[in-house]
């Protein structure tokens, strides 16, 4: 426990308290901060877009390969962040594989844009919700179903009114999750969409370069993302996996 609590202990001992508010007020860090919300906000809308759908598949039905698409499906949870940001440069990159036609089609691109932080942060962040609502899935009791569908009950109402309501806390865990990754995204943002201020800088890729060059607001932008961290991990704790519980 003392060796996970000092680097934090650490990171509080360099905080210069008397300078905070205006380390946090500073253009980049606003920006950073601002940019964070909006980018990690769309990142967990997709997620739960696509996601939850994917999920419902890996638990419910007897997909042919389904292991194959569920390693597939977490496996950014494992893969180094910079390896992802390589992949999706060689997918949507000006280049790249679907980015290619997008961009002479249509004229769309998503390398050192806006769309392409949110695209980095859900291929990162997405497999969060998709093994919390599938691990749901998997432990609610089915006959709460079974009896939807004898009543008359089509999947799609069975889902909104029986499923939903039951996997409700299981599905806000893995949202906040979700948020919470996407929110500390570094690697796969960087590789993918650059650094540019007020277009793809998040805060952790604010924090890496204001260290160089500025190092209080460095450290106040971690205070911040570490605040919000612990935020997410205590609400998790004290309510959700509580009511998973129950």
């Amino acid at each position: 426990m003392a060796f996970l609590a000092v680097p934090l202990i650490g990171l509080l001992t360099k905080v210069s308290w008397g300078t905070l508010w205006q380390d946090l007020t500073t253009p980049v860090a606003l920006d950073a901060l601002k940019l964070s919300l909006v980018c990690s906000l769309w990142a967990t809308g997709l997620s739960l877009i696509l996601g939850v759908p994917l999920a419902w598949v890996l638990a419910r039905t007897q997909l042919p390969g389904r292991n194959l698409v569920r390693a597939l499906a977490i496996l950014p949870m494992v893969l180094p962040p910079v390896v992802g940001g390589v992949a999706l440069l060689l997918a949507f990159g000006r280049d790249g594989l679907l980015g290619r036609p997008l961009y002479s089609l249509f004229g769309i691109q998503f390398p050192f844009t806006t769309a392409g932080a949110v695209l980095a942060e859900t291929f990162v962040a997405m497999p969060f919700l998709i093994i919390t609502v599938e691990a749901a899935l998997h432990s609610m009791d089915g006959r709460y179903e079974e009896a939807a569908a004898n009543l008359g009950a089509g999947r799609w109402r069975t889902f909104r009114h029986v499923t939903l309501p039951i996997i409700a806390p299981s599905l806000i865990a893995g949202a906040a999750l979700t948020w919470a990754r996407a929110l500390g995204e570094f690697g796969a943002t960087i590789t993918f969409a650059g650094n540019i201020q007020g277009r793809t800088q998040t805060l952790p890729l604010a924090v890496y370069l204001e260290l160089q060059s500025n190092e209080g607001v460095a450290i106040a932008m971690s205070l911040a993302l570490l605040t919000f961290s612990i935020v997410v991990l205590v609400a998790l704790r004290g309510r959700w996996l509580g009511a998973i519980r129950r």
